[in-house]
């Protein structure tokens, strides 16, 4: 198994929750954590805890993102006007690696975040190769022509695993995305309940 996969797995059975919704994940055989300890009976969790762990699993569900870049992405949402778990929300959504991911040119998060970074996907007419670049409402996001008969992309546009959301407008035969609007918290198709208030009292205590 690939440090990639043995980590995305990881992050489902320390979370105790099948957070993509995968059918491989192996919490749909083992509901406790990982490593030797996993097993032991569960202790209950302070506040702290369950803000902590509802900041870990939100951050894990959008792929590597680091602390640093978690915690950027909380400032910007906290210092946007309106909602702040709403922001949130709407931030991580504009991720140019979570439009492709919800477009189904791609089976994972992970593997939206690898496929951006190597230049597949292009915006507006444009290579962009950055996971973070934050697409704008209106904008067309394409996977490049060469890339369009990868194992990888036609797997995913096949797959019933998931269906696309309504805030992101997809032509399978041109490859193309486009990001209607900024979406609320609850038109998100998340498998398991997220807590994005959680996670604004986690920093903001």
């Amino acid at each position: 198994m690939s440090k990639r996969h043995s980590a995305k797995y990881k992050i489902d059975r320390r979370m105790g929750e099948n957070i993509w919704g995968r059918p491989k994940s192996p919490i749909n055989q083992r509901s406790y954590g990982p490593g030797q300890h996993g097993q032991r009976r569960k202790q209950k969790v302070s506040d702290f805890g369950l803000q902590l762990r509802a900041k870990q699993k939100l951050k894990g569900y959008y792929g590597n993102l680091t602390e640093k870049q978690f915690s950027r992405t909380y400032t910007e949402a906290a210092r946007r006007k309106g909602n702040t778990s709403e922001n949130l929300i709407g931030l991580l959504e504009s991720r140019l690696d979570a439009v492709v991911y919800r477009a189904k040119f791609v089976p994972t998060v992970f593997a939206a975040r690898q496929f951006v970074n190597h230049g597949h996907v292009q915006v507006n007419g444009k290579r962009v190769n950055i996971a973070s670049y934050r697409v704008k409402v209106g904008d067309v996001v394409t996977v490049r022509e060469r890339s369009r008969n990868m194992a990888l992309v036609l797997e995913a546009l096949q797959s019933g695993e998931r269906d696309t959301p309504d805030y992101v407008e997809v032509d399978p035969k041109a490859m193309t995305a486009k990001f209607i609007r900024i979406p609320e918290f609850s038109e998100v198709p998340y498998p398991v309940k997220m807590e994005p208030n959680l996670v604004i009292e986690f920093y903001a205590s």
